[in-house]
């Protein structure tokens, strides 16, 4: 008797101020559910303080000690690099912040018997909260008073709204489709359903860019190589080659800062900002600049049915009289002109049979539990709901045909009418079936040619979804997805048994937050590259975790909040575009960065070449930074643009690395051949720096024709453009480059330099395929004793 006393007391008057006063000060509140993410301070230090920029830095210092300040140009590189870098991650950092479930801005809660609104982060527990429809959940509650219907598909996927009686659960997150009831808050902030989902997805998830990765590689064997080499060249100048301080230096910054592919990381950065652009003309906003990368490389796409294969609602596709004189229209048309149920069943109803403009004597709404909605008027009433929940013991008269309909994914609906009143919630007598009514999802046309394209480009299409699997699987065929037909009920799986289900199955219904989570995991650690499509709430821990996500504007705010791409006229035809730009972008990066690589390629012979040879390294930084910028870096930004919509094959590094390799080796020819001949015929310093300076550059700009190729009007131009900048900066300021007069007899050294690296890099393409191979094998070979030298060390330290 106390305890229903108290409940009726909490009903009728919810808490006291005082009471909710002293539950938040307990800490008992909603608050603010944010999980914090590196603050901007944090996000500067992490780029600037980078291995990458200490190495330059200390080589652009020492430049400066020697008063040469014209060789640091290289700086400007880095600073550049930095800033992007800065700028991308304080956006992502904004994105993450923003990350919300709850999107109610106001909740009407019950305070010394009086309704009162307060913001969300005010609730505290034990609330009583005021629910009605179209409002969303924003803390677990149990319903104390009233029934209602809750919409949970942004929690479970589920479209069909769920009836909720006293004693159930709210989850937070959902909204009330129909109904006016009191519910109690019984968890508050991270505790809360939404919040726990929040709290998954909020972290900076690294990016996954095959590029960044590959350079990040190349970075590291430069820094295991780049202080020996620098001491051995610099030993090599003072007391070999017999050079001054300021020469030596400045020679050995030359070698070092050669090595370092700092244009790339440029090159890549400023052609993904471009992708982006271009993906916002096709009406997709990418929020990670390498997201498009990453999409051209997916191999399993996990598509949600609703919003992505479907438009998200619902049609009337056929009907079916069962009494051939009964008026199904004009019935029709009267019955939804009087309903308000706001549901995608009778929106689909109201879409088909509009225009009546009927009055109803009384009118049942649709209900969970019941499965029916009615309308009475003067002359009977109308009823509409599930077959067997209508006609009951009589539901053999019309099983066959509606079990085959839903074999078919379609859902079916019975008209009925009676000549009796409708009065109550309770069935009238003598129901008579006047016509089957089959509804459907909408599948968008433009599904079955996206789906199609991605079918040939050898993409595995996984269906995920929390409606039933039987509906998610016909409406997949129809649309055109392979082997539909193998679907399967993830609420009956085991998350071991979901390892072996994603390599069987294309489709899976009944997929709970967890479960999608689990199984974009197990696809991953299978090794697949994995895109995901969603746009509720339910997808955002497995958008999460995808390789490359992409949400529809239409869906919820979190699901835009953490997916790399969103889709901004909600159109999954956009797709095919956005993976054209991927590989116009990987291509393009993978063809300008041979050019860059190159650099690295024949810098890093020549430093190892020239700690070893007795005589002086050729090059001056400001040298360099001429022939990088006109065969290397504005060229290479050129051709990082050009259309390119080619599958992208193999290795990010092994391909670069196969036609980076013969032109560095070429290059590297032609620098130690000038250096050995100006030896020879006891060129100064200075003209044997001039004589390498134009062989190396002279077989720059032929491997910039090779990799230009096929040759159009505008590449011509471009490597005509270039020659002609090269040959008047170093004619017109041959000071500032370091530049002397050589005479006719160097210069046709230089010729027969030039043609004997031309003839090296052709011999060398020809062969870099198994030269290669056999470097990668040795590689591993390496790999393996190196980590059985150290099994073999840690035994003895265990053994010891």
């Amino acid at each position: 008797m106390g305890v229903t006393a108290e409940k009726d007391e909490l009903i009728e008057n919810g808490l006291s101020s005082q009471e909710a006063a002293r539950l938040a000060a307990e800490g008992k509140i909603n608050g603010d559910t944010d999980t914090p993410t590196k603050s901007v301070s944090e996000i500067i230090r992490s780029n600037v303080f980078t291995f990458f920029n200490f190495v330059n830095v200390v080589l652009g210092v020492l430049v400066l000690l020697t008063g040469s300040f014209k060789n640091c140009l290289f700086l400007g590189v880095i600073i550049c690099n930095t800033v992007i870098g800065i700028v991308q991650e304080i956006r992502a950092k904004k994105t993450i912040d923003k990350l919300s479930l709850i999107s109610a801005p106001k909740v009407t809660v019950l305070r010394d018997g009086r309704s009162v609104q307060i913001t969300m982060e005010e609730i505290v527990l034990g609330d009583v909260v005021l629910l009605s429809s179209g409002r969303q959940i924003c803390a677990d509650c149990v319903l104390l008073q009233g029934e209602c219907e809750v919409n949970e598909s942004l929690i479970t996927g589920e479209s069909d709204p769920v009836l909720k009686q006293e004693g159930d659960e709210l989850l937070s997150g959902s909204f009330v489709v129909s109904g006016h009831v009191k519910a109690q808050v019984v968890r508050v902030g991270q505790d809360n359903f939404a919040s726990k989902i929040t709290s998954g997805a909020k972290y900076i998830k690294k990016k996954n860019s095959v590029m960044l990765k590959s350079l990040d590689r190349i970075i590291k064997v430069i820094a295991v190589c780049i202080v020996p080499m620098a001491v051995g060249l610099f030993i090599n100048s003072i007391l070999l080659s017999g050079q001054s301080l300021d020469r030596a230096v400045v020679s050995t910054v030359a070698a070092l800062i050669g090595m370092i592919p700092e244009g790339l990381y440029l090159l890549a950065s400023v052609v993904m900002a471009v992708s982006v652009l271009r993906l916002a003309s096709h009406k997709t906003l990418a929020q990670d600049m390498y997201c498009s990368e990453t999409l051209a490389r997916v191999d399993t796409l996990c598509l949600d049915k609703t919003g992505t294969i479907t438009e998200g609602i619902m049609q009337v596709e056929d009907t079916r009289l069962l009494k051939d004189d009964f008026p199904l229209d004009r019935a029709m048309e009267a019955f939804a002109s009087c309903m308000s149920d706001d549901n995608p069943t009778m929106n689909a109803v109201k879409d088909r049979w509009s225009g009546g403009n009927a009055s109803a004597l009384f009118t049942c709404p649709f209900s969970s539990a019941r499965k029916w909605s009615g309308a009475g008027f003067e002359k009977g009433c109308v009823i509409l709901g599930a077959p067997e929940f209508v006609l009951k013991e009589n539901y053999p008269l019309v099983k066959e045909q509606c079990e085959a309909a839903q074999s078919e994914g379609v859902r079916v609906l019975l008209a009925a009418y009676s000549e009796n009143r409708l009065a109550g919630h309770e069935l009238p007598e003598g129901i008579v079936p006047a016509a089957l009514i089959f509804i459907g999802d909408i599948i968008r046309k433009e599904a079955p040619q996206t789906l199609e394209f991605f079918e040939k480009q050898g993409v595995d299409i996984k269906i995920i979804s929390g409606d039933n699997p039987v509906t998610v699987s016909r409406i997949a065929g129809r649309a055109g997805v392979k082997n539909a037909e193998m679907a399967v009920d993830a609420s009956l799986l085991s998350v071991d048994e979901i390892d072996e289900a994603v390599k069987k199955y294309s489709v899976f219904g009944r997929v709970t937050p967890d479960k999608k989570l689990a199984i974009v995991k197990a696809l991953k650690k299978q090794g697949h590259t994995v895109g995901m499509t969603g746009d509720g709430v339910n997808d955002v821990l497995a958008l999460k975790e995808a390789d490359c996500s992409i949400a529809m504007q239409s869906g919820s705010d979190a699901a835009r909040s953490v997916s790399n791409l969103v889709l901004l006229d909600s159109n999954f035809a956009s797709m095919p575009k956005i993976v054209a730009e991927g590989r116009r972008s990987v291509n393009n990066i993978q063809r300008s960065g041979t050019l860059f690589l190159t650099k690295t390629i024949y810098s890093f012979l020549l430093a190892l070449i020239f700690v070893f040879l007795p005589l002086p390294y050729p090059f001056q930084p400001i040298q360099l930074t001429l022939i990088s910028v006109t065969t290397i870096g504005i060229p290479g930004f050129f051709l990082a643009l050009e259309p390119n919509t080619d599958i992208i094959k193999g290795s990010f590094i092994r391909n670069i690395f196969k036609l980076a390799f013969p032109r560095g080796a070429a290059v590297a020819f032609c620098a130690i051949a000038s250096v050995l001949v100006s030896e020879y015929t006891d060129l100064p310093m200075d003209g044997m720096s001039t004589l390498t300076f134009y062989t190396v550059a002279a077989v720059g700009f032929f491997a910039l024709f090779r990799i230009m190729k096929p040759m159009k009007a505008w590449k011509a131009g471009l490597l005509a453009a270039l020659i002609a900048v090269f040959a008047g900066a170093s004619l017109a300021a041959p000071s500032v480059f370091g530049l002397k007069p050589i005479g006719l007899y160097s210069v046709i050294a230089a010729v027969i330099i030039f043609v004997g690296g031309a003839v090296v890099m052709l011999l060398l393409e020809k062969a870099a395929e198994p030269i290669i191979n056999f470097l990668a094998k040795a590689a591993d070979v390496i790999r393996k004793i190196f980590h059985k030298f150290l099994g073999f060390i840690k035994k003895g330290q265990q053994d010891a």
